[in-house]
């Protein structure tokens, strides 16, 4: 069995597959101060309480956009699973040439996006990874990571409203009922439920006068569930495809 873990700056997300097939995916909130006993004990009673035996993981692929938690996750994966993972990073195979100036700067979950939207579908694409920021990446009709764009996320949105004015409340991101909110907390909903939905189509619009026409946009992360379904630009999402990025990455590389 494959482990697939993106560690990511708000969650850790890990999938077990089974062949090509994931079945198992839990989402953990990040801590960045974790050592590999925290990161051991949480990974094993997940693992275990759903049947997966420790000793059935015979491989590991991790991204990290968090630095700290790169060496403790390596020595927990040893350690507790007896593995050692693969991390993507500059240098490693990802059968995707990427035309960005600098590609060390493109975050590791980037490119397993990339790869992963590639693997299915003819370009030009964008993918939509709704995170702590919301990222777009483009890959070309010739198959190549083009680049993209980085807005604040839904998250680091909401928090500083909350925090910089002082008489709106926090609440959650459920569906708004109308544009024209009649209470605050309505008015709010609206506001950052549409107004995000419409940065989204509005930034893919103007990738589109650049790529040419879009073939398909893919929506991935954790608030893409609650902002994709108000875009018009976005055809589909899917909440695995980073985790499918990562186990081609790993497929590459012939670790397996």
């Amino acid at each position: 069995m494959i482990l697939s873990v993106d560690i990511g700056n708000s969650n850790l997300t890990l999938g077990v597959y089974q062949g090509e097939t994931l079945i198992h995916r839990w989402r953990l909130s990040t801590v960045p101060l974790a050592t590999a006993d925290d990161l051991g004990i949480s990974f094993r009673m997940l693992l275990t309480s759903n049947g997966v035996a420790l000793d059935s993981i015979n491989a590991v692929v991790y991204a990290s956009v968090v630095p700290p938690l790169v060496g403790p996750f390596e020595r927990m994966c040893n350690r507790y699973l007896g593995v050692a993972p693969l991390q993507v990073k500059p240098g490693t195979r990802t059968g995707i040439d990427i035309k960005y100036q600098d590609p060390r700067e493109v975050g590791p979950d980037r490119i397993a996006n990339a790869v992963a939207a590639q693997s299915r579908h003819k370009g030009p694409l964008v993918v939509v990874d709704f995170g702590t920021a919301t990222t777009f990446d483009v890959i070309s009709k010739a198959g190549q990571y083009a680049g993209g764009a980085i807005l604040p996320g839904v998250g680091i949105s909401t928090e500083a409203l909350f925090a910089k004015a002082a008489r709106l409340p926090r609440i959650d991101l459920s569906q708004p009922r109308e544009a024209i909110g009649k209470n605050t907390v309505s008015s709010m909903r609206s506001g950052i439920v549409y107004g995000y939905a419409g940065a989204v189509d509005a930034l893919i619009e103007r990738i589109e006068k650049e790529s040419g026409p879009l073939e398909r946009t893919i929506a991935t992360g954790g608030w893409a569930r609650a902002i994709a379904p108000e875009c018009k630009r976005v055809d589909e999402v899917d909440p695995d495809l980073t985790l499918e990025g990562l186990r081609i990455i790993l497929v590459r590389n012939q670790l397996i």
